[in-house]
């Protein structure tokens, strides 16, 4: 009998063991995400303690995003030739072993050289787990999967800014680091022995179909032992189907550039928040403390937001909804523009920061989930990692930008790059042809 893998998970229904799949790997983007914004939280403290200007920190913050691009780019390639979860497993200890030696940083070339490291597995985690849970998941509840997957990362980002507000005034900020390479390398050793391969990934190894039969099984399907598999999705391929020129080809060249414009503009907002808000609101007296749970608050709404944004999707599709979540991020980022930063408008700019929050990152995890749509699963590993490649190119552009600002014109010109830079993502979505539609998750 043979069994076309891409039909049978498209069909299926959702189960227990689908949950604890869906689960660790979330767990693992939260781990992704927190190590991911330790620094940013930090950088007042290590300002304070090594005597040195926010602009010495430029080009440590830019390392992390610097090797995510590298990252992405390999992961992705890896995660399509060799599997995903041996892609994922590897970024994990990649990137938790450079922050753990973190803790015995003392100065600015080995702050950016271990930001470096960890940022190729933080880079690479990413595609991944994307991929990793649209191919576990059936074709309706992938784009919402998907989504709760990506969602993690601002969770992540919120641990951290609300443990950094505890432990550094209390501790300082070396243990701060030990506690976030430490933590991922104990939960890598236990995905080891849990997580899954791909079974579309599978499905193209003769001689893995055993394993895929039994994860078949426990997916809740009946599968004879002695079963043949292919993997043929529902529309058809090219013959330059693994290959990166599929990828500008004519069928996709439209969507991967307005998904490469979208990816840039956004993660380089969303890093002019993550990397230098708390600096910018201490720069405005804010303490340690407040400034990094507006930073919290910024992503509670961004984990919200992503959420909403992806039940809506399911319900009115991708276009509608990422415009007016855009167009949202625009308006609120001029408007806190003219307001008064300071300690004695802090709850103002705390909910106004949520909102903010929200829309964008509900934008960021929603292309996640659209790209995941938009290429087929044999270059979904490849179309991810490429579009995240060029985005990682706005991260390591957001601590210049980002400081340029603060520098050139305070937090007004701060945040009104937050404005601009959402400006062109909504340009950029409304350019995208293949967005997921209603009947696609209906």
């Amino acid at each position: 009998m043979k069994i076309n893998v891409a039909d049978v998970l498209d069909d299926s229904r959702w189960t227990g063991y689908l949950s604890l799949l869906i689960g660790v790997t979330a767990l693992a983007i939260v781990l992704d995400g927190m190590d991911n914004q330790l620094l940013g939280t930090a950088v007042p403290a290590l300002m304070e303690e090594w005597k040195l200007p926010r602009s010495a920190f430029s080009t440590p913050l830019a390392m992390s995003p610097l090797g995510m691009m590298i990252g992405g780019a390999v992961g992705g390639w890896f995660g399509d030739r060799f599997g995903r979860r041996s892609a994922m497993l590897l970024s994990i200890f990649a990137f938790a072993l450079p922050t753990a030696a973190l803790y015995f940083a003392n100065d600015i070339f080995m702050l950016g050289l271990l930001r470096l490291l960890a940022g190729l597995g933080l880079g690479g985690a990413m595609p991944n787990a994307t991929a990793l849970a649209s191919e576990y998941v059936p074709r309706r509840r992938r784009p919402f999967a998907v989504t709760l997957i990506i969602v993690c990362v601002p969770v992540g980002a919120m641990l951290a800014a609300f443990l950094s507000a505890r432990i550094i005034p209390a501790f300082g900020w070396r243990p701060l680091f030990l506690g976030g390479g430490l933590v991922p390398i104990v939960f890598g050793i236990v995905l080891y022995a849990i997580l899954p391969e791909s079974p579309q990934f599978l499905a193209r190894r003769p001689h893995r179909w055993p394993e895929l039969v039994r994860l078949l099984r426990r997916l809740g399907h009946t599968v004879d032992a002695d079963a043949t598999f292919t993997d043929l999705p529902r529309r058809a391929s090219s013959s330059q189907a693994d290959t990166m020129f599929r990828l500008f080809s004519k069928e996709f060249r439209r969507d991967t550039f307005a998904l490469c414009s979208a990816f840039f503009f956004c993660l380089l907002v969303i890093y002019l928040a993550l990397q230098l808000l708390v600096t910018a609101l201490k720069g405005s007296g804010f303490d340690q403390q407040q400034a990094s749970d507006i930073l919290g608050w910024w992503n509670i709404g961004g984990i919200g937001g992503a959420i909403v944004g992806a039940l809506i999707i399911q319900r009115m599709g991708s276009r509608t909804t990422m415009l007016a979540l855009s167009a949202i991020a625009v308006l609120t980022a001029f408007y806190v523009t003219s307001l008064p930063i300071h300690p004695s408008h802090r709850i103002t700019l705390l909910l106004i920061c949520f909102v903010m929050g929200s829309a964008i990152n509900a934008v960021q995890v929603a292309l996640y989930a659209l790209a995941a749509h938009v290429y087929p699963t044999e270059i979904r590993g490849r179309g991810l990692g490429t579009v995240l490649t060029v985005g990682r190119v706005g991260n390591v552009l957001a601590s210049y930008v980002g400081i340029f600002a603060l520098d050139s014109g305070g937090t007004s010109a701060y945040f009104a790059a937050f404005g601009i830079g959402m400006t062109f993502v909504f340009i950029s979505i409304a350019t995208v042809r293949r967005h997921i539609p209603r009947d696609k998750v209906d």
